[in-house]
């Protein structure tokens, strides 16, 4: 954990080591979540004891365009055996991109015992480490979760509007093709996603994979992640 609380981050305790999920397969106390832009990779393979979270089918409202309701949450953290206060830790394909999605959206609920995997499932196979096809079954648990939280960490049109009319930074994390109008969903699939092409404007294209070492697929420090936004 000391290499990533040098990295200078604000928060460093809400990522952890591969070594550190290696050490707490077994915690009663500890959820491994795995949380991917492309759903086979889970059952061909995945951390033991890990759950997998379908940021579509298990994040999403499923007749509106919006995040699952407040019982959409409680009944998705029972049937994978989470109970509050529970650490939570996520991991995916795509530099974490999914994962850290689903972060998000738990914190909606105000499930902030979360951490995400530093590497993604990415280092965790370089290194060797052991992936099961076995899927666990965790014991449903009786989760109360609090009504969506849509103010602190989340805006709305009007305040994008706002945003962009006071000519404030705003990023858009997705491919160029998306970013430019080609492309209504990510490359290589059903283009079927957003209902326009384009972007807000003012908006600046930083890819998410900058986020990352192309290396080891570790997030960079503080100091390069600045200079990037920076240099936008």
């Amino acid at each position: 954990m000391t290499e990533i609380a040098d990295r200078g981050y604000v928060n460093p305790d809400v990522l952890v080591s591969t070594e550190w999920v290696a050490q707490h397969l077994n915690d009663p106390n500890v959820r491994i979540i795995e949380s991917n832009e492309d759903p086979l990779l889970y059952p061909s393979g995945h951390i033991p004891g890990g759950v997998q979270v379908d940021w579509t089918v298990d994040l999403n409202d499923p007749l509106r365009r919006d995040y699952l309701q407040k019982n959409g949450f409680e009944v998705l953290m029972s049937r994978i055996g989470v109970r509050p206060g529970m650490t939570v830790v996520f991991y995916g394909d795509k530099n974490n991109w999914w994962a850290c999605y689903a972060y998000w959206v738990f914190q909606l609920f105000g499930h902030t015992n979360a951490k995400v995997m530093d590497g993604g499932r990415l280092k965790w196979e370089k290194e060797g480490r052991e992936l099961t096809r076995e899927v666990p079954n965790y014991p449903p648990t009786n989760y109360v979760a609090p009504e969506r939280d849509d103010h602190t960490i989340r805006a709305f049109r009007d305040e994008v509007l706002a945003h962009v009319n006071a000519s404030k930074p705003l990023v858009d994390v997705r491919s160029p093709g998306e970013f430019g109008g080609e492309l209504l969903h990510m490359p290589k699939y059903p283009q079927e996603g957003a209902l326009r092409g384009g972007h807000n404007p003012g908006a600046k294209n930083v890819l998410w994979s900058r986020a990352v070492n192309t290396k080891d697929s570790k997030f960079k420090t503080a100091e390069e992640l600045r200079a990037i936004y920076e240099e936008e």
